[in-house]
């Protein structure tokens, strides 16, 4: 009787970027449930995307590395992605936000948005691609917001910097389109996560009765939308989808 060998799956890998916190750490998580080694990144809260990475190994028997690395740096994504050999799915979602008056925004907080929040989309992509094209597919999600469809007053870095995101992946989608690799984006409304500090209980409250779902989305929604799209059909690319209860 001849014995069936078994036949070992690929291992899939994926990179995370802003993960130790809020969305980004929903998001690890999910990948995880889901088999993907994984890519982790942060700037600042290295303690805890390192705690997470652990935890993650020890709980779904996948690879998890934590890397300290700023994604609106060229030479730290370089860095980064010199300990990456495969790759099939990237989300870009490290991000800041900066709330106030354009006319009172330091030229260095304009720069320190714009660096994080679509700058780092370039530098990401341009080293993720050539991994996907290998394989002739691979996923790149991108994290945006809904500002970044209609602009948002006291936000005009954050929506301009989102706004770009949207469009780079549009035009980013038809670029690789035709080597099997899909490009979407996550239009995200008021999600409850740390970035929204800035904002009094008041403020949060007065939003939460502008959105039609009444409530604020949580970043395990964002996560199970992205589980969505690493699982939709080849033919959806090119995509914003908005996630916000209704509210725009």
């Amino acid at each position: 009787m001849l014995r069936k060998e078994m036949i070992s799956p690929t291992p899939k890998y994926a990179l995370v970027t802003g993960a130790s916190r809020g969305i980004g750490r929903a998001i690890a998580e999910r990948l995880a449930k889901e088999g993907y080694n994984l890519f982790l990144t942060c700037l600042r809260h290295t303690e805890q995307l390192t705690e997470l990475a652990n935890q993650l190994t020890s709980k779904y028997s996948v690879t998890c590395k934590a890397i300290t690395a700023d994604m609106g740096n060229p030479d730290d994504v370089g860095r980064l992605f010199a300990q990456i050999n495969s790759l099939s799915v990237l989300v870009n979602n490290a991000g800041v936000s900066y709330v106030g008056l354009l006319h009172e925004m330091s030229v260095n907080d304009w720069q320190r948005v714009m660096h994080t929040n679509l700058d780092a989309l370039f530098y990401t992509c341009r080293h993720a691609i050539p991994l996907m094209l290998q394989n002739h597919q691979g996923k790149i999600i991108n994290i945006s917001s809904v500002w970044g469809n209609v602009g948002a007053s006291m936000e005009t870095a954050y929506s301009a910097s989102k706004g770009g995101v949207n469009s780079f992946t549009k035009a980013l989608a038809k670029e690789l389109a035709p080597s099997g690799i899909q490009v979407n984006a996550i239009a995200c409304g008021m999600i409850n996560t740390d970035m929204n500090s800035c904002f009094s209980a008041e403020d949060i409250e007065a939003i939460r009765e502008e959105i039609p779902s009444d409530r604020i989305g949580q970043p395990q929604e964002v996560a199970q939308m992205v589980l969505s799209l690493l699982h939709s059909p080849e033919y959806l690319t090119g995509q914003v989808i908005t996630l916000d209860g209704g509210w725009t």
